[in-house]
């Protein structure tokens, strides 16, 4: 019998700049266990920057829906979105609504809507959400899901950019979890610190447009034509991923946002859909931080899991606020209840390629045992056989 599938709304005060103070909802998906352990063990899931939550962990196509071959295994599994994503409120930025806030994009807006210049005074300039108000919504979800299942802890799961918000959010809240899982996380050693680099708290007054240029809009715009560029860039092995893929996950992605759907591609009338994606202002996530307190690793174990030829999640450290490393990561997690591996012929967008299913069975063994492969500590490259080799991180 297959998990009973709920689409839910967590009712929400936004702390987000552009709609601070008014009510929002915040959609989460629940996927109730097939056969649920006693107690209950809630899973709760998070998107990263660009991909809506449902079309990366709810995927209606074949065997790629993470979310429900977790909850095959047992697990109470909740898919959210934060607001300005997929099907949580998106809140309303502009007078002008039909004019993308990033102006080099207005071009993608023509024909499809049809949209014209638009110069004048806009209601919200400058990016949408930020650290805090991210956390603030996971935390309204978290204790939603607790309250749901009766669980005392829950177990988190991101992928790429969602380890800005969960890694900082174990470290406050680790009463409130028991592990985290990171598929291709997103780490910049040299990321903008906290208030005076001891704390969690905003290092400028919000909303804010800074010095590095990039937040005087609040949203951005991807097409279906830069998801097949931007995985192109990771596809180093014979099959690894299926043909279609790219039309399923755009299928998916557009089903949750009946606006976008409606934008871009070049032909009056016949729109190709265009992806909105929220402008952030994160903080709080460096070499820094990740040790505070000395959570991660010890009160909240963590699992990474990366592909070889992920392109996005390891950049040059002479990129500075951009420069990522997920082995740095790994190496500044202060306890030794930590994990990682990297998985050969697999890139950024695993969650969708063949290994797939690797990554499913590897989050089912470190939910259940604590341990992936028979490891319970270290680093590892596991290759196309399965064996593993120990590397120095």
């Amino acid at each position: 019998m297959p998990p009973t599938v709920n689409d839910l709304y967590v009712d929400h005060i936004s702390t987000i700049p552009a709609n601070v103070g008014k009510p929002a909802k915040l959609f989460v998906r629940e996927h109730v266990a097939t056969n649920p352990s006693s107690p209950r063990r809630p899973v709760l899931m998070l998107h990263g920057r660009s991909v809506p939550a449902v079309a990366a962990f709810d995927l209606p196509y074949k065997k790629y829906s993470w979310a429900a071959e977790l909850a095959k295994a047992g697990y109470d599994v909740y898919v959210m979105e934060l607001q300005g994503s997929g099907l949580s409120t998106r809140p309303k930025m502009e007078k002008h609504q039909n004019v993308s806030p990033a102006p080099a994009q207005r071009a993608l807006l023509s024909p499809n809507p049809n949209a014209t210049p638009y110069t004048g005074p806009v209601e919200y300039a400058a990016q949408l959400n930020n650290s805090q108000s991210d956390w603030d919504e996971v935390d309204k979800v978290v204790d939603f899901v607790l309250a749901r299942t009766g669980a005392t802890k829950i177990d988190l799961i991101g992928w790429s950019a969602a380890a800005q918000q969960l890694g900082p959010y174990a470290i406050q809240r680790h009463g409130k979890v028991r592990s985290l899982f990171l598929s291709a996380p997103i780490f910049p050693p040299n990321g903008r610190d906290s208030k005076a680099g001891t704390d969690f708290g905003a290092p400028v007054s919000l909303p804010v447009t800074t010095p590095e240029g990039a937040f005087g809009y609040p949203m951005t715009v991807g097409t279906k034509g830069g998801l097949e560029r931007s995985w192109q860039n990771d596809l180093r092995c014979p099959d690894q991923r299926e043909d279609g893929m790219v039309e399923e996950i755009w299928k998916a992605m557009m089903a949750v946002d009946t606006i976008g759907a409606t934008w871009g591609g070049p032909t009056p009338g016949q729109p190709e859909g265009l992806n909105r994606i929220r402008n952030s202002y994160w903080w709080g996530w460096n070499k820094t931080t990740v040790k505070l307190h000395g959570v991660l690793g010890d009160k909240v174990p963590v699992c990474i899991v990366y592909g070889e030829h992920d392109s996005i999640i390891n950049t040059s450290p002479d990129l500075g606020l951009v420069y990522f490393s997920t082995p740095e990561l790994y190496r500044n997690i202060p306890g030794k209840k930590k994990l990682m591996f990297r998985i050969s012929c697999a890139g950024h967008q695993i969650v969708w390629e063949r290994k797939a299913k690797l990554l499913h069975t590897m989050s089912e063994h470190w939910l259940k045992h604590g341990k992936v492969e028979g490891a319970e500590t270290g680093s590892y490259a596991r290759d196309e056989d399965g064996a593993l080799t120990l590397l120095e991180e």
